[in-house]
């Protein structure tokens, strides 16, 4: 498997998390999201036609969209599952994992804070305050989750789920981001397990080989 990934994209990050968690082997393929080699058109035609990352090739399998991906990885390499079979219990994965991915992120990738400061002209104090309202408002509502229905030593249990996988991701780029994260001790307390973690500290940023600060 080949996975074109960029070491801070979340979105890649999660796949990278996904795959070290199921023991797969796979060649990262880094696309510098930063100078737009995910918009060039040998990258959109040939790998990925929604022009992002990640993108995940399995022979004649072509994937792009990191939940799409890992529904593909669980489906086909279903040790370690990271959505359970149980339905209440694969609803509440679910549920947690879409506020991060449905309602955080997509207000918060690169290209969004790109266009704020680009076409919109918003300064670089007013960018970084939309970015910490919006991780605020929705880290809230996964704290509120955790509090009601999780348990375990990680989001939903004492195996890691979609959920964990979905939010070590954006506590990291919150941190990067300078956000106050002290509201959410029980998202605080399921990354501090993800730093002890192998598969996690495998698929991190610093470790990726297109690592830069």
């Amino acid at each position: 498997m080949q996975l074109y990934s960029f070491f801070n994209s979340s979105t890649s990050y999660r796949v990278r998390i996904a795959l070290a968690l199921k023991g797969l082997a796979f060649d990262t393929i880094p696309v510098n999201i930063r100078v737009g080699e995910h918009r060039a058109q040998p990258y959109v035609d040939e790998v990925n036609a929604s022009a992002t990352v990640p993108a995940l090739v399995d022979g004649d399998v072509s994937l792009g969209q990191s939940l799409a991906i890992i529904d593909y990885l669980d489906a086909k390499y279903p040790q370690s599952r990271l959505v359970p079979q149980d339905i209440e219990a694969r609803a509440r994965v679910l549920e947690l994992s879409m506020l991060i991915s449905c309602d955080i992120h997509p207000v918060n990738n690169l290209r969004i804070l790109k266009y704020l400061q680009g076409p919109l002209a918003l300064s670089a104090e007013q960018k970084d305050a939309w970015y910490r309202h919006w991780v605020a408002e929705g880290m809230a509502g996964v704290e509120r989750l955790l509090v009601k229905y999780g348990h375990g030593a990680w989001c939903f249990g004492d195996t890691p789920t979609l959920a964990d996988v979905c939010l070590i991701p954006q506590i990291a780029n919150a941190q990067r981001m300078g956000c106050d994260l002290s509201a959410y001790p029980r998202a605080m307390a399921v990354f501090a397990q993800a730093e002890t973690h192998p598969a996690f500290l495998a698929a991190a940023p610093n470790r990726q080989p297109d690592y830069s600060v």
